[in-house]
């Protein structure tokens, strides 16, 4: 966000520019409009900030036949307890 001085008489004049804050907020739905609204003392603005572009997924890990693995494990599991409960009673 910008802010820039200005004097409008006797002739329109602005300074430079001046760096306010930074940070990545969303944009309006359309160009005329405006993305914040300033407090009515005009000490504060109210932005939606946006998600950092930083978040995004780097890594994406693709399982193939889940269910034929994870029944394959699961019936071996019980053959396991099967054979420790043979074991203890035998």
């Amino acid at each position: 966000m910008m802010a820039v001085a200005i004097e409008a008489k006797p002739v329109f004049s602005a300074a430079k520019p001046k760096l306010l804050f930074e940070g990545h907020y969303e944009a309006g739905t359309f160009p005329f409009e405006s993305n914040y609204d300033v407090s009515p003392d005009g000490q504060r603005f109210l932005m939606i900030k946006g998600r950092a572009q930083e978040s995004a997924a780097t890594q994406l890990n693709v399982v193939l036949n889940w269910s034929e693995s994870s029944a394959g494990s699961r019936h071996q599991g019980n053959h396991d307890a099967r054979r420790r409960n043979e074991a203890r009673t035998g």
